[in-house]
């Protein structure tokens, strides 16, 4: 069986930039340690806006410029990147909060074997809860996760809300 680790968003803006909470900062730990010891391969989303993220659909929903493509705030946090870097990842930028894309390269990545796959990272609420939806409708006989204590969201009563969302429709939070 392949396994597969899904690192969501684990950017210096959503960590302690432009839309951190202390929450994301507490988790890097507990991430980091995740990472160093996955047995499996890894991907790691960049949420990745440009210039123009005020003028789309989100920006006027969510007016907090972040995560602009090339600025400190895009990159990864700093201790999550040197674990990644050691272990080897394959990175995938998305422009909302989940993408269509992620699953294909999981498939690709897959070849037909069975697989589980498991999600950690931010925001639970929102890229975490977006991602694992899709990868269990493209994945649905397989075991899909998320590791709560290496998720965190906007606020802590969104962060549970959404580990219930993913609970209801069948994906194990452990």
């Amino acid at each position: 069986m392949k396994h597969f680790l899904i690192v969501v968003d684990m950017q210096k803006d959503f960590v302690d930039g432009a839309l951190g909470t202390k929450e994301a900062v507490a988790i890097v730990p507990s991430v980091v340690k995740k990472i160093e010891e996955f047995d499996g391969e890894i991907f790691a989303t960049l949420d990745t806006h440009g210039e123009n993220y005020m003028q789309t659909m989100e920006g006027k929903n969510l007016p907090v410029p972040h995560c602009i493509k090339g600025t400190e705030g895009w990159e990864l946090d700093k201790a999550v990147a040197a674990a990644l870097e050691k272990k080897g990842y394959t990175p995938v930028e998305k422009g909302t909060f989940g993408t269509a894309q992620l699953p294909a390269m999981v498939m690709n990545a897959c070849a037909g074997e069975p697989c589980d796959i498991e999600l950690i990272g931010l925001c639970t609420d929102i890229c975490v809860v977006s991602n694992a939806l899709l990868l269990k409708a493209i994945f649905c006989e397989s075991p899909i996760s998320v590791d709560s204590a290496c998720c965190a969201g906007v606020t802590p009563e969104k962060h549970m809300a959404a580990l219930e969302t993913m609970r209801s429709c069948q994906i194990e939070v452990k």
